[in-house]
């Protein structure tokens, strides 16, 4: 699924006052934070990840396994956040045509 930039802006309004509902903690990316993120976007659509890395290589290497394991839309990472949308079946959030 692509999205067109006006449908990327209407999501990056509604990601805004959102918090982060999964956190990676020092064991990084494991089985258990994908599943997590994977729950988490089927449940809601589109979240926020913090991603807690120091080296940006290393940052981004987890940002791309995140998006490439959950098949989401990487919509922005701003610092250690992350805003992914996956829509789902029951399409809890309607986006504009085009």
């Amino acid at each position: 699924m692509t999205l067109t930039n006006k449908q990327k802006q209407f999501l990056k309004g509604l990601a805004h006052p959102l918090k982060p509902v999964v956190q990676l903690g020092q064991h990084g990316l494991t089985e258990g934070v994908l599943a997590e993120i994977d729950n988490a976007l089927n449940h809601h659509e589109l979240i926020k990840v913090r991603v807690t890395s120091e080296d940006r290589e290393e940052k981004a290497l987890i940002v791309d396994a995140i998006v490439r394991e959950t098949k989401a839309i990487k919509l922005q990472v701003i610092g250690h956040v992350l805003t992914l949308y996956k829509q789902t079946e029951e399409r809890k959030i309607e986006l504009p045509k085009k």
